[in-house]
């Protein structure tokens, strides 16, 4: 018996998913427990499985954010009728009215435009508002371009492909007249360029020789064609820029930063490079979670009037992706060892860059970690990772002249931003927050304390 398969719900938070790509084709037999499509959620990608066994019989939504536990296909026998599940346009018959329009509209969400139908006397003809826009300001006929969409679709960038390689309007289409045509010749003009209801005269051509020299200057310094693209934000950074605008919106934030001396802390790196090569990144992870457990407001977070603390501490680290931002989580940092938490944040960065992390690896965090060190930052203000309530920011470390016992020296100095939530963290707890892993940094011996 045929049955739908439904957007799965894929952790506590999760509302939607963004099918990204199908690993089977309508027709193809799928077995039960096998991969049948991926899906982007605000946390990973995921592979879906297949819970029954059959043939997909229908894709109802090709790609595109579809709502949890609405209908994404239909999986049966090869020859049993579907109908009941189906209407008219491939949308579930059971669903509401706005739940099927939510799944054709999350269909047509990844395009650049929706598609439009053309009727002309060729046959009908697919293309998006933009390729009939476009054509028509270029006297293109769309019944002679070729469509390098979905299903042969016309886009924008086709009808201008056509366009440049002369597919605009024939001059011999053009009604104008014998003198015009002789001015024309004589000033090297492109009528295809000019547009006008009507027979073109030689006053025409000489207006339109002038209007063209008068721009030849701008022409000559900008694009032949100025365009504008938008290109619609994948999950990933859809979810990043409700997170940042909420975070804004609900935390009370105050930046404090303070230089750092790092060469106590680059000397132990030397000392364990034979033995273990640990990361600046890994150092300020084990020495911020003994920092939190010694000041507990940085590590809590806050439900309604209530404070919630913890006696661990668990810490995220921003790993940067072309996709956007992910923050998988080292769990009770303050209770590892270095090595332990070097190997850790090592494994957890890799699976950020090759999207194998779990649920568990991107959640429960207490505290984060961000280093722009590497791109020469020296100073930003980085935004809380809701629902903590403090984030740390790492800058680059700049050789710096400094005096020490009344002598000028060149020291390594690493500027570190701490943001925190007002409501929480007063400045006095923020600043001795700070004060405690500057002592860690520049006498990393206190670790063993």
């Amino acid at each position: 018996m045929a049955e739908l398969i439904v957007m799965p719900k894929l952790g506590l938070t999760m509302t939607e998913g963004t099918i990204s790509n199908w690993r089977k084709a309508e027709g193809d037999t799928v077995a039960q427990g096998e991969i049948l499509f991926d899906v982007e959620t605000d946390k990973i990608s995921n592979e879906v499985e297949a819970k029954v066994g059959g043939v997909l019989r229908k894709i109802i939504v090709e790609e595109g954010t579809v709502e949890i536990f609405q209908p994404v296909a239909v999986i049966g026998n090869a020859s049993e009728d579907i109908s009941a599940l189906l209407g008219g346009g491939g949308v579930p018959a059971a669903s509401a009215p706005e739940q099927a329009g939510a799944l054709v509209d999350a269909g047509a969400a990844t395009s650049d435009s929706s598609e439009t139908s053309v009727h002309a006397a060729g046959g009908r003809i697919k293309a998006s508002p933009y390729a009939k826009k476009t054509a028509g300001l270029l006297s293109v006929d769309l019944q002679q371009v070729k469509g390098s969409g979905p299903q042969g679709r016309i886009t924008e960038g086709d009808v201008r492909k056509y366009a440049a390689e002369g597919g605009s309007r024939s001059v011999d289409k053009l009604k104008i007249s014998p003198a015009a045509a002789k001015e024309a010749a004589a000033l090297g003009i492109d009528l295809s360029g000019l547009h006008k209801e009507g027979r073109i005269m030689k006053e025409d051509i000489r207006s339109f020789a002038a209007a063209s020299n008068q721009t030849a200057v701008e022409t000559a310094v900008q694009p032949a064609v100025q365009e504008v693209k938008r290109v619609p934000m994948n999950s990933m950074r859809k979810i990043i820029a409700k997170r940042m605008l909420e975070s804004q919106a609900v935390s009370p934030t105050v930046t404090y930063n303070m230089k750092l001396d790092t060469t106590a802390l680059g000397a132990l790196r030397q000392q364990l490079k034979e033995t273990l090569k640990v990361t600046y990144t890994d150092l300020l992870v084990s020495i911020v979670a003994k920092s939190l457990l010694e000041f507990p407001l940085l590590n809590c977070s806050i439900e309604g009037t209530e404070l919630v603390m913890r006696n661990y501490a668990n810490i995220g680290v921003a790993v940067g992706l072309d996709e956007g931002l992910v923050v998988p989580v080292v769990k009770n940092a303050a209770q590892k060892g270095l090595a332990e938490i070097s190997l850790e944040v090592k494994r957890l960065a890799a699976g950020a860059r090759n999207n194998s992390l779990t649920s568990e690896q991107m959640t429960g965090g207490t505290f984060t970690i961000t280093n722009l060190g590497m791109y020469g930052m020296e100073s930003f203000t980085p935004i809380i990772n809701q629902p903590e309530v403090a984030i740390l920011g790492v800058n680059a470390i700049v050789n710096t002249p400094v005096a020490v016992n009344g002598e000028i020296v060149i020291r390594p100095l690493m500027n570190i931003s701490l943001t925190a939530d007002h409501r929480a963290v007063d400045g006095a707890v923020a600043a001795q927050f700070m004060q405690k892993i500057k002592a860690y940094v520049e006498k990393p011996a206190l670790l063993l304390l």
